[in-house]
């Protein structure tokens, strides 16, 4: 089975940088793998928060995972920092999917490479809601050519 090789930054359109902290060291000496999820779900709804198109507290519309995968490529620990590139590859009537690429220090190629798949739904209901025009626009300016 063939393996595609890691993303470079330049594959992405935006970037949060995080930094690790102790704890997420497994007894490996590594970045233990669910962490990278929480690094996922920290640079998306970051930037989300920042883009004014999610309340978590009281906004009428909310996205709920619906699927997730990872590749890891190379390891991260602690005190890395790491440099969360953030893009959305598809982007439907009520869907998006992120894809997020983990970059350790100052390194051109992903550590690891992720995805999810929100889909938006009325906080009260749960049932699918199509995206708000704010919310559109925002994922749109870091839509991967063909989102």
């Amino acid at each position: 089975m063939s393996r595609p090789a890691p993303s470079t930054r330049d594959s992405y359109r935006h970037f949060r940088e995080i930094q690790t902290r102790w704890m997420d060291n497994d007894v490996y000496g590594h970045m233990n793998n669910v962490v990278h999820y929480s690094l996922f779900d920290t640079a998306v709804n970051g930037w989300l928060i920042e883009q004014g198109t999610l309340d978590i507290h009281r906004g009428e519309q909310i996205g709920l995972v619906v699927e997730t995968g990872c590749r890891y490529f190379s390891e991260m620990a602690f005190p890395d920092v790491i440099t969360a590139g953030i893009r959305v590859a598809t982007l439907g009537n009520s869907s998006v999917r992120y894809e997020i690429g983990l970059f350790r220090n100052d390194e051109i190629n992903a550590a690891a490479e992720g995805f999810f798949v929100h889909v938006y739904v009325d906080r009260d209901t749960r049932r699918p809601k199509p995206l708000g025009d704010t919310l559109r626009s925002a994922l749109q300016a870091i839509a991967s050519a063909g989102a």
